[in-house]
């Protein structure tokens, strides 16, 4: 069996409730106040934790990719640009900070680079995302594990050995594994939830899963199959600008979501077989008796 890791307040890893993290990332499009109606939506929907971005836009968005041209909601503009307009403020994550408090619900983020580490430190997340893309940034693993706090590692667009190599650099024992296919959306046929069975049976940590699939039955199953930790993008509306709005879960199935996998956990059981007191009066009423001679 993994072991378990304490996130803020609730505790993750076999055996626990599912921790279910709604991931903002960049749906907020900039806004602090869409922002907060996102946090209302993870909140009111049973959330454990809300997820953020956080990147220097200057040392993430590759050269040659800077100056191309993107259509946008402020209009045409580069795409180092448009990643600029992205980013929340210091005054607006310190205004999300205290409004995550006040809401009762745990925050974090994604950090792309190590100044985005120094940045979000100050405000003593319970833990950190290592994102899909940046599992090989080695140099990023090492910042992040120098706070001391539990990461999460996603693993999508990642080969084996990729995985190997970033879990050879972290703590172990303050690791949560994320299996993910880094397509939004992503086909069902590449899925591949049996990973979290692969993943549970070579790394004795808490294995979970990020989902950039269409609708929720598969989210359920991943549960099913034994994900302590789950992620999903979440939105006001699908059909909102942004690259990740179509990937992600609206309030109302977001809501059904956890409905859902709370019903699961309760009806999963202990494996321990018996005669509840429920089936007294058919097993009394149905059940023929061998007569003893």
């Amino acid at each position: 069996m993994s072991q378990t890791l304490k996130l803020g307040q609730h505790w993750v890893g076999e055996g626990r409730s599912c921790y279910i993290i709604a991931e903002i990332g960049i749906n907020h499009n900039g806004s602090v106040a869409l922002a907060k109606q996102l946090v209302d939506v993870a909140v009111d929907a049973g959330c454990q934790a809300v997820k953020f971005q956080k990147r220097d836009p200057e040392l993430c968005v590759p050269e040659d990719q800077r100056d191309i041209p993107r259509e946008t909601p402020w209009g045409l503009l580069t795409y180092l640009e448009y990643r600029k307009r992205l980013e929340l403020s210091s005054a607006d994550f310190e205004e999300l900070d205290a409004y995550c408090h006040k809401r009762g619900i745990d925050w974090f983020a994604s950090c792309w680079d190590e100044p985005s580490v120094d940045f979000i430190e100050a405000f003593n997340p319970p833990c950190y995302k290592v994102a899909s893309a940046c599992l090989t940034d080695h140099a990023l693993l090492d910042k992040t594990r120098s706070t001391c706090k539990p990461l999460m590692l996603s693993t999508g667009m990642s080969t084996w050995e990729e995985i190997l190599a970033a879990m050879n650099r972290v703590d172990p024992a303050s690791v949560v594994l994320l299996h993910a296919t880094s397509a939004y959306p992503c086909q069902p046929s590449e899925l591949n939830l049996k990973m979290l069975t692969t993943l549970r049976e070579h790394f004795p940590v808490p294995i979970g899963y990020s989902g950039h699939e269409v609708g929720l039955q598969t989210s359920l199953a991943a549960v099913a199959l034994g994900a302590c930790v789950l992620e999903r993008h979440i939105t006001l509306d699908r059909t909102l600008w942004g690259s990740d709005q179509a990937a992600s879960v609206e309030p109302h199935g977001l809501k059904r979501l956890i409905r859902d996998i709370r019903v699961f956990e309760e009806a999963l059981g202990d494996g321990v077989k018996r005669v509840y007191p429920s089936e007294h009066p058919q097993r009394d009423r149905l059940r023929r008796m061998t007569l003893k001679k």
